[in-house]
């Protein structure tokens, strides 16, 4: 240990060495308490929303607003296709909230078990369309068209795990055109992959929902709207997933999704909110 002895020979130094004793004493002060602080805040609340990819840009506004409400909390959203999300649920992903673009993932986690009973419920829908780059020459004005020598090169989404690409195989098959189209076939993983293929050229045209096509109107246009008898009704469906990290919290941003403030949200990108008790 090395000690330091301050040895004054005069008032001035006395009043020099009691002032930086004091400064000291205060600085440590300070120290102590910003630690003190520190370990015993309250932790900064989360949730984990898992969604439907086409409710993107509406679900992350919605989630500014929540946050702006709520102090201190955040909301971390996980988007992509409902199917591969509900894998992830299954799988024992961290989610608080699963949003689908279909009723047939939110049955299957129901059936297992995974979300609050009573929680679940449809609060929007939407519109298939088909798109095509903004400039083509290609002359599509329905569904039917897609089968036309001129057009190649077809976007659409897994038939599989991307409900996007479920409702298109339905009208494919309505309009009597999947066994001709089925070289023509580009898949992708979920909607906003399927736009960017026809954005960027890639693909002679995309089948997308309504609300996607929003959102590159300078590269893509559409250029057919699906027959509503032509496909499963397209309906959003919300709950909240069993062991979340903050039941309550979710719960929170459920109610604030379905209030009149978040249905505005969600009106303004395009989703037409459905009627709930």
């Amino acid at each position: 240990m090395i000690i330091v002895k301050w040895y004054c020979k005069d008032k001035k130094s006395d009043i020099i060495n009691t002032g930086l004793k004091i400064l000291m004493i205060l600085l440590s002060a300070a120290i102590f308490s910003a630690a003190s602080s520190a370990a015993f805040a309250e932790p900064r609340k989360e949730i984990t929303v898992s969604a439907a990819m086409s409710l993107k840009n509406g679900f992350q506004e919605i989630g500014k607003v929540f946050e702006a409400k709520h102090g201190g909390v955040k909301v971390r959203f996980n988007f992509g296709a409902s199917g591969d999300l509900i894998r992830q649920i299954e799988g024992g992903a961290p989610v608080s909230v699963f949003a689908s673009a279909s009723p047939r993932e939110m049955d299957e986690l129901e059936s297992r078990g995974l979300i609050i009973s009573g929680s679940r419920i449809d609060f929007a829908s939407n519109s298939l369309v088909v798109v095509v780059p903004s400039g083509s020459s290609h002359r599509i004005g329905s569904f039917g068209d897609l089968a036309s020598d001129g057009v190649r090169r077809i976007a659409v989404g897994n038939f599989k795990t991307s409900p996007v690409g479920r409702y298109a195989e339905e009208a494919f098959q309505y309009y009597k055109i999947l066994p001709s189209i089925k070289g023509k076939l580009i898949f992708a993983e979920n909607v906003r992959q399927v736009l960017d293929y026809v954005a960027r050229k890639e693909a002679d045209a995309g089948i997308v929902y309504a609300t996607d096509a929003k959102f590159r109107i300078n590269e893509a246009k559409i250029a057919a709207v699906a027959d509503k008898r032509s496909h499963g009704r397209i309906i959003y469906s919300l709950a909240k997933i069993k062991n979340s990290s903050d039941e309550k919290l979710a719960g929170e941003f459920m109610d604030f999704m379905l209030s009149k403030e978040g249905r505005n949200i969600l009106g303004k990108y395009g989703f037409i909110p459905m009627s709930y008790k």
